[in-house]
């Protein structure tokens, strides 16, 4: 890799650009790390720099990824930050031989990130209809993008009120989610709107805890809508998004179908999104 001292202009189409001791990609930034939080062997979360080009829909990925080689690899993470934010947030699992997290998972302040110019996704607010509630289906990571959607005052013009499922196989992989909705309230911009509006339930699959279980069997039980004191999922009153492990996706898709739920999308909204874009 050429080693080059001068620090160059990017954004310059359709070539490489030289920074410090690598090459960015074209069309590429290259951002700094804020700040890097660990909350147990397998999950961490980054905050970077958002380059004053960059635009996103709260709820959108875009692909990250390192300067560590000529060709680097880049995979799709979730922006867990809201559109309004001036740094960009990531929730992330450390994959041992990951082609990207087993570098990513070792970043610390002030080290160098790449991003794409680009964000997309289907968790977006505006390939549903609006309804009364909106009920977000996460685990491990993939309460990210939800991470992102409950601070956009956005949210809450089309929805009245927000459950957030979160299922992890142990109590301390909740700790991300825990932390975020105990903030909600204190938030200078969206506090007034969350108040009374946002529910945050929390399972987990392997370790023993007062609330345990699949949220698919939850959900088919009734134990789910028991714990929450609410009506049943209805396609009349309620709107779903849905990201996580492909195995989970899979069984709350077919669960909301079965009941009547349309999917939806930017050119055609309608009842509930699942989001397709994992990280390894």
């Amino acid at each position: 890799m050429q080693q080059v001292s001068a620090v160059l202009k990017d954004d310059v189409a359709g070539e490489s650009v030289a920074r410090s001791d690598f090459l960015i990609p074209a069309n590429v930034h290259a951002e700094r790390v804020v700040s890097v939080r660990h909350y147990t062997d397998r999950l961490f979360s980054f905050r970077v720099t958002r380059p004053q080009s960059f635009r996103f829909r709260s709820g959108e990925f875009v692909m990250i990824g390192l300067p560590n080689a000529e060709k680097p690899v880049f995979r799709a993470y979730s922006i867990a930050s809201p559109a309004w934010d001036d740094e960009l947030e990531f929730f992330s699992i450390k994959v041992p031989d990951g082609p990207l997290t087993q570098h990513l998972q070792r970043i610390q302040p002030g080290d160098t990130v790449l991003l794409r110019q680009k964000a997309t996704g289907t968790l977006v607010v505006d390939a549903l209809t609006p309804a009364k509630r909106l009920f977000m289906i996460s685990t491990g990571t993939g309460i990210a993008p939800f991470a992102s959607l409950v601070r956009d005052p956005d949210t809450y013009e089309k929805f009245d009120e927000i459950i957030v499922t979160h299922t992890c196989r142990d109590h301390a992989e909740l700790a991300y989610g825990v932390e975020l909705f105990e903030n909600l309230e204190a938030d200078p911009l969206i506090g007034e709107l969350t108040a009374g509006r946002v529910t945050l339930y929390s399972t987990t699959t392997r370790e023993i805890t007062p609330r345990m279980g699949r949220i698919t069997r939850l959900i088919e039980t009734g134990r789910f809508h028991q714990d929450l004191g609410i009506a049943p999922l209805s396609p009349e009153t309620d709107r779903v998004m849905i990201c996580g492990s492909m195995h989970m996706l899979k069984d709350v898709k077919e669960l909301v179908e079965g009941l009547g739920f349309r999917e939806g999308s930017l050119s055609q909204p309608a009842d509930f999104v699942v989001e397709r874009a994992f990280v390894g």
